[in-house]
């Protein structure tokens, strides 16, 4: 009882009591959304790191149409609800105790390179549709579904989220149906979220692999695969001590000593002991923006190949002929792009016995130089656009591409457009020669009429552009192409790389070099002098393009053919890319062993 004369007043609660009441009210909220944010992220970056793992196997555009495959060839609205019915029906038949261990299942993240490791001897069984399907299958849509899982169940055991979730595990349908529409609704939910994060990661993961800083290996696919298992092992354990990665002692140490796809020293040495018994050997690799780039020596047959993924960007002779300038390329067609300078034009006539003009040319895509390094060798200004700034550095380091040449690193897309929009660019080039090729096909892309008309606008009026096509003609990609360049250029020539079969056959997979002209006057070549050869015995073979693809071959109505435009692809198109990528895989199988692939 308060003393007389004053008043009594209740006691007040402690302000920091309320502060702390407040805060342990909002913490796990707050942990809860760290939490699925993080673990969505990690489930993305596990995805799209191991479909970019299977790419040296079976190239990137199967391994995106086993995505596609597994999918069910549903649409994005069909997929959200395939994903939801699927997740919540997992929790219909799982029992707490079950799904109370769903928090260590992220540790299946450390098996995952190992398993993928495995599975890539049995690709040549499995073939470039099955084997993408099976090994995503058995690896990153299990990991992908139970992130889903445990997203969901975390969220349950917090109120008031928890009556969204009645029904978790119940095994009465009837509860399902009648209390789990707020988990049908949460799934889907967060299944979109996943497929947004996998659709931002998709572009950037490659920027991420070609960082320099600290260890590299770590910026490897395996690399990066082992560093988001331990990340998610230990969010999925809510954050506790790390006593789950003791589990991962196995794959770890299978990825360590056993496993040549790490770009370490002594796993480097496990691939060139395994490489060596196939009579190849590892020169260089490096992750890089169009995929794993690698320079592979055959010991045996001396040559030099230089590797993207699952196809080959180029090849040459490691014994330079006596007399030559360059080491002899394996593949002439690239000999083929140099009959540019063979053209016969009127101007190229009247000044016979004259001081000619320097020419320039523009390059599309370098390879392993062989194109550019004989127009510089001719005297020609030579610019040479490259996306892949790996591609242009081992060019020039294990092969024969000279540096006195001005290089351009960049999407030649937005390159191309650049010089199409300075006027003092136009009309610049004498040659133009344009091959370009990755992920097992050629980028669609490249072939638009949109970036054709932009290459024209380059192109000096008597001048001649060299488009590269690889692929399988009978396919209506091919046709496309085809009348997409033809739309632009009114005069065109086509030659193949070898004669065409005699016999009907259900493929026709080849290089087609189409030579075009902004002018209808008729396309024809000299013949080669002594110097055009720059002492190379191929050139003296095959510099003077041969087989000629008759004009009416993409006329005769076998395949279906439409303009090429940006944005407006297809999906008979893409199909057929993909179908041509399919043919790719074969034909590189026969070219280089399954182990050299397998191996990377």
């Amino acid at each position: 009882m308060a003393p007389r004369g004053q008043r009594a007043y209740a006691r007040a609660p402690a302000l920091t009591q309320n502060n702390d009441a407040h805060r342990k009210t909002l913490w796990p909220y707050v942990r809860l959304l760290f939490t699925t944010l993080a673990s969505l992220f990690l489930a993305a970056m596990s995805a799209e790191v191991s479909k970019l793992s299977m790419s040296p196997v079976y190239g990137s555009i199967p391994s995106i149409a086993s995505l596609d495959w597994l999918r069910g060839g549903l649409k994005y609205d069909q997929r959200y609800i395939a994903m939801i019915v699927s997740v919540s029906l997992a929790k219909m038949f799982f029992s707490k105790r079950t799904l109370g261990l769903s928090k260590h299942f992220a540790i299946w993240g450390f098996f995952v390179p190992s398993i993928q490791s495995g599975l890539y001897s049995f690709s040549g069984k499995l073939g470039p549709i099955w084997g993408p399907r099976t090994t995503y299958l058995l690896t990153s849509v299990p990991l992908s579904c139970f992130s889903l899982l445990h997203i969901v169940i975390l969220i349950a055991q917090i109120s008031p989220f928890a009556p969204f979730a009645e029904g978790v595990a119940s095994h009465s349908l009837i509860h399902f149906g009648g209390r789990g529409l707020g988990t049908l609704l949460l799934t889907g939910t967060m299944y979109h979220s996943l497929a947004r994060i996998k659709t931002y990661l998709a572009n950037r993961l490659p920027m991420i692999m070609m960082l320099k800083f600290g260890t590299h290996a770590v910026f490897s696919r395996f690399g990066l695969q082992t560093v988001t298992a331990l990340l998610y092992t230990q969010l999925a354990a809510s954050l506790e001590r790390f006593n789950l990665i003791f589990i991962a002692i196995l794959p770890l140490l299978h990825l360590a000593f056993v496993c040549p796809h790490l770009p370490l020293s002594y796993n480097t040495h496990v691939l060139n002991s395994t490489l060596r018994a196939e009579g190849y050997s590892m020169v260089a690799r490096q992750e890089s923006l169009t995929g794993y780039i690698s320079v592979l020596d055959n010991v045996i047959a001396g040559y030099r190949v230089m590797r993207c993924d699952h196809s080959l960007l180029g090849g040459q002779y490691l014994n330079k002929p006596w007399g030559s300038r360059y080491n002899e390329p394996v593949y002439t067609i690239f000999l083929t792009l140099e009959a540019v300078r063979l053209l016969q034009t009127k101007s190229s006539e009247s000044q016979q016995g004259l001081t000619s003009k320097p020419k320039h040319a523009l390059v599309i895509g370098v390879g392993i130089g062989t194109a550019p390094a004989a127009l510089v060798a001719h005297g020609v200004h030579t610019t040479a656009i490259e996306i892949d700034p790996v591609v242009h550095d081992f060019a020039t380091k294990y092969f024969d591409l000279p540096q006195n040449h001005s290089s351009v690193i960049g999407d030649a897309i937005n390159v191309v457009s650049d010089m199409q929009g300075a006027r003092r660019m136009r009309n610049t080039y004498d040659y133009i020669i344009h091959d370009v090729f990755t992920g097992g096909a050629e980028p669609i892309n490249l072939f638009t009429r949109e970036f054709i008309m932009g290459l024209s606008d380059l192109l000096r009026p008597d001048g001649i552009i060299a488009i590269n096509y690889a692929g399988d003609l009978l396919l209506p990609i091919a046709t496309s192409v085809v009348r997409t360049v033809e739309s632009v250029f009114p005069k065109c020539r086509l030659f193949r790389e070898s004669p065409q079969p005699k016999a009907l056959e259900a493929t026709d997979y080849t290089n087609m070099v189409m030579f075009c002209r902004k002018s209808l006057e008729a396309i024809t070549f000299r013949d080669p002098l002594e110097a055009d050869f720059l002492g190379s015995p191929a050139r003296r073979q095959n510099l003077k393009p041969q087989h000629e693809i008759p004009a009416s071959y993409f006329k005769a109505g076998r395949q279906k053919g439409e303009i090429l435009r940006r944005g407006q692809i297809s999906s008979e198109m893409q199909k057929s890319t993909m179908a041509s990528a399919a043919g790719h895989w074969y034909l590189m199988r026969t070219v280089l062993p399954d182990v050299v692939w397998e191996n990377w």
